[in-house]
């Protein structure tokens, strides 16, 4: 019984292993994944009605792996961020995504994804309500990673050293009243 738990840690590492290694081998490397990473963020924003405007965020790159973000500068108020949930669930789920967590709270509720292809998608609000949608590759071939060709939809200026809160009032987004025709949770 005392050598069953080293072997199967060994295992499992070994696993994990071939596996990072396995996409590796495999056609994808990090560019290419950060083009597929700018494809999901730009399909989701573009089912979004009326638009978001938003910045690209940071990109960031690990051994094997790439992020790609997309800060939105659209003020969502909280008694429309409900609506912005459902719209970007509903259209990850009829995307064949699917939804590893959820965070219902009220201040800061998230969605985290994983797609068919082992992407892991998010839409959290953070801070002051800013949304923000993050993009994280699975292991893949290490390469170079340019900046996203994906054209933002909100002025940033290019001197800032961090992005800021969100600040482009939209009528329906920002409205302080809860979209009519949307009822809370078990309502």
């Amino acid at each position: 019984m005392v050598w069953v738990r080293p072997v199967l840690v060994a295992l499992l590492v070994g696993a994990l292993l071939a596996g990072c290694e396995g996409e590796r081998d495999g056609k994808m490397d990090m560019q290419n994944a950060a083009e597929r990473a700018d494809e999901m963020l730009d399909s989701v924003l573009v089912e979004i009605e009326p638009s978001l405007r938003w910045v690209h965020g940071p990109t960031t790159t690990g051994s094997c792996t790439v992020t790609r973000r997309r800060t939105v500068m659209t003020v969502v108020s909280a008694q429309r961020r409900g609506s912005l949930l459902g719209v970007v669930d509903r259209f990850w789920r009829k995307s064949g995504y699917r939804v590893t967590a959820i965070n219902s709270h009220v201040d800061a509720p998230a969605i985290y994804v994983k797609t068919p292809d082992g992407f892991q998608v998010s839409l959290t609000v953070a801070d002051e309500g800013q949304v923000h949608f993050d993009v994280d590759s699975p292991c893949v071939r290490r390469s170079e990673v340019a900046d996203s060709t994906s054209q933002a939809t909100a002025p940033l200026d290019p001197e800032a050293e961090v992005i800021p809160r969100p600040n482009i009032h939209s009528d329906f987004w920002s409205a302080q009243t809860p979209e009519v025709g949307v009822t809370a949770r078990g309502d």
